[in-house]
Formats: C-alpha cells, sequence, structure tokens
C-alpha cells in the first residue's frame, strides 16, 4: 500500500506541475514560480482537500533534488572563470552578502523575531537566484552583454560564500552562539577543506571520467557520475560538513573534465525531475494563513531586497571601476532571491532552530522578486538616465574623476606582468602549503585509529606520535620543496625589483642574494611553527622532534631531485586537466 500511495502522490506532483508550468510557460513567466505553485495548489493547507499522503517521502525526494541543483551549478562553475571575474564579481558579492545580512537580521529584530529567526533572514537574503537571473537574461536574450557578464562573475562568488554561510550557520544553530575565533576556524577549515578537495579531485575524476568514456556508453558515463556524486556527498557528510557542500565541490570538480558537456547533457533530465519535486516540495509547505499574517514582513522584506541589493550590488561594481550604468544593471539584475534561500530556510527547519513561518515568508518574497527580476533588468537603462539628468553635476563629476583615478592606478604594461607573476607565484605556494596543513590535519583526525593499529607493534604513545608526525612531515615533503623554491623565486624577484644600485652601490648583488635566501627560510620557520601548533594534539616529544627533523633533512639532501620531480609531474597532469578541458570548450 505504501508504494501504491507514494505512486499516487508522485502522479498527482507531475500531472499538476506539467498542466501549471506549460501555462507558466505560456505567460512567459520563471517555470520555477510555477512548481511552488503546483505545491501551493496540492498541498495539505489548500481547501477542499489534501491530495498528497506521503509528505516524508516526498521530501526525501527533495532532498535529491537540492543535491542535484547544488552539483549542477558546480558544474557550471569554473576555476578559470573565478579568476577572470576580477574585483567587481568579489566586491560586489562580499558587500552584497555583508549587508544584506545585517538588513534581513535587523528586520528581524524590528518585528520581535527570535535571535536565530533573525540571523537565518539576513543568510536567506544574502544570495540572489542563479536560476532566475540566468533565464530572466535568456529570455530577454541579454546573456552576452558586459553588465549580464558581471553579474555571472557575482553569483559565482556567491555561491562559494553562500556554501561557507551554511557551514557557519550550521555551527551557529549546534552551539547557539558564535565567536570570532569559531568563525574563522570555520572558514580556515573550510576554504582548506576546497581547496584540498579541488586539487585531489582535479587531479583524479576527470582521468576516471575519461576511462570510462572510452567504452562509449551513456548508461556507464551516467552511473559513474552519480556514484562519485553520492560518494563524495556522503564523505562530506562523515567529515561533518553539509551535503550542499559535497555536491557543488564535485560537480566543480566534473567541471573540468574533457566530458563536461556529455555529462550536463545526461544528467539534465534527473536535474529537472528531482529539482522539480524539490520546488514543487517547497509549494506543499506554504500556509496560506501565514502569509495572511505575515503580509506585511513579507512586503517590508520585499522592498529590503530589491534596494538593498540595488544599493550593495550597484555600489560594490561602482568600488570596483565600472561606470554608473553597467552598475545600475548589475545592482537590478541581481534584486532576488532564489533555490539558495530555500536551502537555508530548510537547513533552519532542519535543525529545528527556526519559526515554521519563516520558510512560507521566504518562499513569498522570492515568487515576488522572481515576478520582478525581467521587469528591473528591463527598468534599468531608463532609471540610469532618469538619475544622470536629476544628478548634480558636481556629483557627477566627482563619481567620473573617481573612475578615472581608479583606471590610472592600474598597473600597465611591465607592472601589471610583475603582478600577474607574483599572484601566479603566491596561488601556488598557497595550494601547496594547503595540502600540507591538510596532511597534518588528516594526521591528527585519523591519530586515534593509526595508534590501535600501531599498537600491536609499539606500545610508547609518545613514539606514535613520533611516527604520525614523521610520516605527515615524510608525505608533505615535495610540497614543502615546491613552497620553498616559490618562495625563493618571489623573493629573488622582490630583491630584484627592491634593492637598486644607487641604494646599495657594489653590494647590490649581494644585498641581493641575502635577501633571496633569507626570506624562504624565515618562511619556512614559520611554515613549521604553524604546522607544530596545528598538529598539537599528535606533536611528539622534544628529543623525538629533534630526531624526526635530522631524518627529514637526510631525506631531502639525498632525495632532493626525486622529488620536485614528482611534484613537477603532479603539476603538469594538474595543468594538463584544466588546459584540455579549456580546448574541449573551445
Amino acid at each position: 500500500m505504501h508504494a501504491i500511495s507514494f505512486i499516487q502522490d508522485l502522479a498527482v506532483i507531475m500531472l499538476v506541475a506539467g498542466v501549471v508550468t506549460i501555462l507558466f510557460h505560456r505567460l512567459k513567466q520563471p517555470v520555477v514560480l510555477g512548481y511552488i505553485v503546483a505545491g501551493f495548489i496540492i498541498g495539505p493547507h489548500t481547501p477542499p482537500f489534501g491530495l498528497i499522503h506521503d509528505e516524508d517521502t516526498i521530501k526525501i525526494l527533495a532532498e535529491l533534488g537540492v543535491i542535484f541543483l547544488m552539483f549542477c551549478l558546480g558544474l557550471e562553475f569554473s576555476l578559470r572563470k573565478l579568476f577572470k571575474v576580477g574585483a567587481t564579481a568579489f566586491i560586489a558579492a562580499f558587500l552584497e552578502i555583508v549587508l544584506m545580512i545585517w538588513i534581513g537580521f535587523e528586520i528581524g529584530r524590528w518585528f520581535g523575531w527570535s535571535t536565530m529567526d533573525s540571523l537565518f533572514l539576513g543568510a536567506i537574503l544574502a544570495i540572489s537566484s542563479t536560476t532566475i537571473i540566468v533565464k530572466a537574461l535568456n529570455d530577454l536574450k541579454m546573456k552576452n552583454e558586459r553588465f549580464a557578464q558581471l553579474i555571472f562573475g557575482v553569483l559565482i562568488v556567491e555561491d562559494i560564500l553562500g556554501i561557507g554561510i551554511i557551514a557557519l550557520l550550521s555551527g551557529i544553530a549546534v552551539s547557539g552562539s558564535v565567536s570570532s575565533g569559531e568563525v574563522f576556524s570555520t572558514v580556515g577549515k573550510l576554504s582548506l577543506f576546497m581547496i584540498v578537495a579541488l586539487v585531489i579531485g582535479i587531479l583524479l575524476v576527470p582521468r576516471l571520467l575519461a576511462y570510462v568514456a572510452k567504452f562509449e556508453s551513456n548508461e556507464m558515463l551516467l552511473i559513474t557520475v552519480l556514484g562519485l556524486c553520492f560518494g563524495f556527498c556522503l564523505l562530506v557528510v562523515k567529515l561533518e560538513y553539509s551535503m550542499v557542500l559535497g555536491a557543488f565541490l564535485i560537480g566543480a570538480i566534473m567541471a573540468e573534465s574533457r566530458q563536461l558537456l556529455k555529462i550536463e547533457r545526461l544528467i539534465e533530465p534527473v536535474r529537472d525531475l528531482f529539482s522539480a519535486i524539490f520546488f514543487v516540495a517547497i509549494g506543499l509547505m506554504i500556509d496560506p494563513q501565514v502569509l495572511i499574517d505575515y503580509a506585511w514582513p513579507i512586503v517590508v522584506i520585499t522592498l529590503a531586497v530589491v534596494l538593498g541589493k540595488m544599493l550593495s550590488c550597484g555600489m560594490g561594481a561602482f568600488i570596483a571601476g565600472n561606470d554608473g550604468r553597467t552598475s545600475l544593471r548589475v545592482g537590478m539584475g541581481l534584486s532576488q532571491i532564489g533555490e539558495f534561500s530555500f536551502i537555508i530556510a530548510a537547513l533552519g527547519m532542519t535543525l529545528q532552530v527556526t519559526s515554521d513561518f519563516l520558510y512560507p515568508v521566504a518562499v513569498a518574497v522570492s515568487a515576488i522578486t522572481t515576478l520582478l527580476t525581467p521587469y528591473l533588468i528591463r527598468a534599468a537603462d531608463p532609471l540610469s538616465i532618469k538619475l544622470g539628468q536629476v544628478m548634480p553635476s558636481r556629483l557627477s563629476r566627482v563619481l567620473s574623476l573617481y573612475g578615472e583615478w581608479l583606471r590610472s592606478i592600474q598597473p600597465q604594461g611591465e607592472g601589471a606582468m610583475l603582478a600577474a607573476m607574483i599572484r601566479r607565484i603566491l596561488l601556488q605556494v598557497g595550494v601547496n602549503l594547503a595540502l600540507v596543513i591538510a596532511i597534518f590535519f588528516s594526521g591528527g583526525y585519523f591519530a586515534e585509529r593509526i595508534g590501535a593499529w600501531l599498537s600491536e607493534w609499539v606500545g610508547d604513545v609518545s613514539q606514535q606520535k613520533a611516527l604520525i608526525w614523521g610520516a605527515a612531515l615524510l608525505l608533505s615533503l615535495p610540497f614543502l620543496i615546491a613552497a620553498y623554491r616559490k618562495l625563493k623565486a618571489l623573493s629573488m624577484l622582490l630583491a630584484e625589483m627592491g634593492v637598486k644600485p644607487e641604494m646599495a652601490g657594489r653590494h647590490t648583488q649581494r644585498v641581493r642574494r641575502v635577501i633571496a635566501e633569507v626570506i624562504p627560510l624565515l618562511s619556512l620557520l614559520v611554515i613549521f611553527l604553524l604546522l607544530s601548533a596545528l598538529s598539537a594534539s599528535i606533536l611528539p616529544t622534544n628529543e623525538l622532534l629533534l630526531v624526526i627533523v635530522v631524518v627529514a633533512a637526510v631525506v631531502v639532501a639525498l632525495l632532493w631531485r626525486w622529488f620536485i620531480r614528482v611534484h613537477t609531474r603532479m603539476q603538469i597532469a594538474l595543468l594538463e586537466t584544466l588546459d584540455n578541458n579549456r580546448d574541449a570548450s573551445h
């Protein structure tokens, strides 16, 4: 009987969703909104009778919808795109998220809601909807315009920051409080995990997919992709992070595969099915009485979303050096909330820290702002002309001078090349150090299990710690040597730029050599102290530590060239994967 009622529920959902979405398509409204309306129509709160009998199973399927939504968002994400979006995306996204969290929190407190409701409301308002914006820009045939490309850049950064927000909210919900130390710790660990997962994933996953693709079986490729997706989500959950993070990251890793277009084509029908159920499930939870009772907060929050995002994103785009018209178009294009907001609202309900009214309020605000999105994008140009006419000439002159000044201070020619080189070296050092820190963290995380296994041969706990710490150091040597070489190259570059012959005279070369040697050695000392602090749980005694360092020094002296070759091969493999994907996408 359970199977029959489930099939009945699924039939009702698909039939009503199909009819409503056809109607919404004819009315040129977003299909997502149609799914929510379909859920509202068949929901338990809509008279005369409820058509859904097994809501729990539908909610489980809706969870799959979240996974596929975030997985496909990851597939559209690209590391290369992230590096190309520039300052506009980072400034606008950061400003928007900080301002909207603050506005949402203050609105919640003003209405007398609890601290957790207010905090989650701020997070709900922080992230714009990728699905709705892409659909609106496609319909308006504006996808290739400059402001649209800037919007896509902001959305990429928003998605990354949104994952961080979910991780932070989960921590706050469990502990009930937050301190600056916890925030930095959570963000640091999350960033570390993302870097390591992306680097290792890009080295392994595209090669596996390329091997599977050789069999030319769509079924085999689809099953492999789904297996990797769910398997990675499970790993992330075991590490006490959100499934959402796992789905997004494995999607971003597969985005660097040559099979990306084929994967997108295969996964699209599966995503459409489960995401439809997800949005219908959102509609099922809407209680008309709640919407009536909270009509005033919904109006206030909707105005806050539109005006707050126009101001924050527009200001962020302008601060980054864009003209007023482009900045306003960016701000008005991002003035809505969507799927990420539903995920955050659902998180609050799952953790049982938010009130029942918050979810339907978020859905109502999303529906209204979704309807407004195409009109706001269309209205951006006339509004910018109108603002240009009424703006005082002195203010207009100041704003144009700011833009000219910003363009004038950007490095040109040789300076730009040097800046790009320094950024690239620092990025490579950062990635290598992230891998080293991850190895030591893993040693600490699995120390108890490894110790239990070692106890058959080594009974002394301090000796067990020495073996674990020594093994972590040995595994880290290729990355530490690579970091040292990159730091040496950077210090040589800085010495060449900073020490001029007119300053040091005949000692110029000697001073440059000293700087080139001292900076990397000091950096390694700082790294060693940092590793000691981070791996305090497995740090051996001073005597054993000295022995380990001496052994490591001997190993480095004997195998220096071999370590360099190993790391070079890994780096080449990583770059080849990224380049292959770029060639495949052209």
